[in-house]
């Protein structure tokens, strides 16, 4: 049994938020493999699906994002997912924008909800799929940008990487995590991101 986990904010204000595209992962994945992710559960809003031949479980943590950690441990007890077979999205402002990564393991890198996550499993030995939302510009505030609710042209070059992303989550299932880290951590250009809408 697979776990793959989107970390967000529950709430309508923060549903287009950058620190929300992990949700948007999961309803994406949801939609194209005909799963209802709103059964609540350890915490979460969960539904089940088959990809790739996998029996998995999609998971949207209800804690907020700093206490995503106590969602997932009691998520992977019940599902009895590996690390290996735990998979969890989120958003990272130090990479570009447009830019996904696959990684099999590593710190919290100043993530809140990774570094709950880890402190609540005792290891970083899982899969994460980090998603680019670095800011054109600097911000004095990160936690404020994090938190703001995105631009059109960020909503679109957003949905460009929330495809990206539902296809790199198939790849890991249809193959394994090395080969879909090569296929997918590729760096997209700027002028693929298509920031500024023109």
């Amino acid at each position: 049994m697979w776990l793959i986990v989107g970390l967000g904010n529950p709430g309508y204000e923060f549903a287009w938020t950058p620190h929300n595209l992990g949700f948007l992962v999961i309803d994406r994945l949801a939609e194209r493999f005909g799963a209802h992710v709103d059964r609540p559960e350890a915490k979460s809003y969960i539904g089940k699906a088959k990809i790739a031949g996998h029996d998995v479980v999609l998971a949207k943590p209800q804690t907020y994002m700093n206490l995503s950690g106590l969602a997932v441990r009691e998520l992977a007890q019940r599902t009895e997912a590996t690390p290996g077979e735990t998979l969890i999205i989120v958003d990272e402002v130090a990479l570009p924008w447009g830019n996904v990564r696959l990684r099999e393991r590593g710190s919290a890198g100043g993530h809140n909800g990774l570094k709950s996550i880890i402190g609540a499993l005792g290891t970083d030995e899982f899969l994460r799929l980090r998603l680019g939302i670095k800011p054109e510009h600097p911000v004095g505030d990160l936690a404020a940008y994090v938190l703001h609710p995105m631009r059109k042209s960020e909503q679109k070059s957003a949905g460009e990487m929330v495809e990206t992303a539902v296809e790199a989550v198939e790849c890991v299932l249809a193959t394994d995590i090395k080969t879909a880290m090569s296929r997918y951590n590729r760096r997209v250009s700027p002028e693929q991101t298509d920031l500024k809408g023109k």
